[in-house]
C-alpha cells in the first residue's frame, strides 16, 4: 500500500533553534575553557527576549549574555525590524551553580557507579536512502533550508528572506 510521508526541517532562526544553538555555545565555551565543566542549561527564546537557565559546575566564568549575543547575531539577527536582534534584545541568566546532590550523583571516581544530572528519551533511525544515512525526506528538507539560508546571507536581491525562513 502506498503512503505520502512528509518531513519538516526548521530553520536556524526558528526559536527552537536559536535555543539550541545558544544551549549549545554556552556548553562549547564551558568545556573550552574548562574540560570538565558539568553543563546542563534551558534557553528560552522570544520575541525581543531570551531567558539562559540551568545548572554548571565549572573552573571558568564565562559572559553567558554576550556569547548569546553573538549567536543571535551570527544567525542573522541583527535588525530592529525583525523584533529581535542579537544587539537590543533583553537577555537574562537564571543559570546558577549545580546543586550539591546532582553533583554526589553525576562525580564519582569509580565510572561504574556514576550517575546521571538528567534522563532523556531518543528516537531515530539510519537509513540507506541517503549518502548521510538519513531519511531522504529529512535530507531534502535540509538541504532546502541550507540553500535558503545561504541565498539570504549572499544574494541581497532577496532582501525579504530572514533568519527564521
Amino acid at each position: 500500500m502506498a503512503y505520502l510521508f512528509t518531513s519538516e526541517s526548521v530553520s536556524e532562526g526558528h526559536p527552537d533553534k536559536v535555543a539550541d544553538q545558544i544551549s549549545d555555545a554556552l556548553l562549547d565555551n564551558f568545556l573550552a575553557f574548562d574540560p570538565e565543566s558539568k553543563v546542563a542549561c534551558e534557553t528560552l527564546v522570544t520575541t525581543g527576549q531570551v531567558v539562559l537557565a540551568g545548572e554548571v559546575k565549572s573552573n571558568t566564568y564565562l559572559d553567558v549574555q554576550n556569547i548569546a549575543r553573538d549567536v543571535i547575531n551570527k544567525i542573522g539577527y541583527t535588525k530592529g525590524e525583525y523584533k529581535f536582534s542579537g544587539d537590543s534584545c533583553g537577555v537574562i541568566s537564571l543559570i546558577h551553580e549545580q546543586s550539591q546532590d546532582i553533583n554526589q550523583g553525576v562525580d564519582r571516581a569509580n565510572k561504574e557507579e556514576q550517575g546521571a544530572g538528567d534522563q532523556g528519551m531518543m528516537f531515530g533511525y539510519a537509513t540507506k536512502e541517503t549518502e548521510n544515512y538519513m531519511p531522504l525526506a529529512l535530507d531534502i528538507s535540509h538541504k532546502i533550508l541550507i540553500e535558503l539560508a545561504a541565498l539570504r546571507r549572499e544574494d541581497s536581491a532577496i532582501k525579504y528572506l530572514r533568519p527564521d525562513a
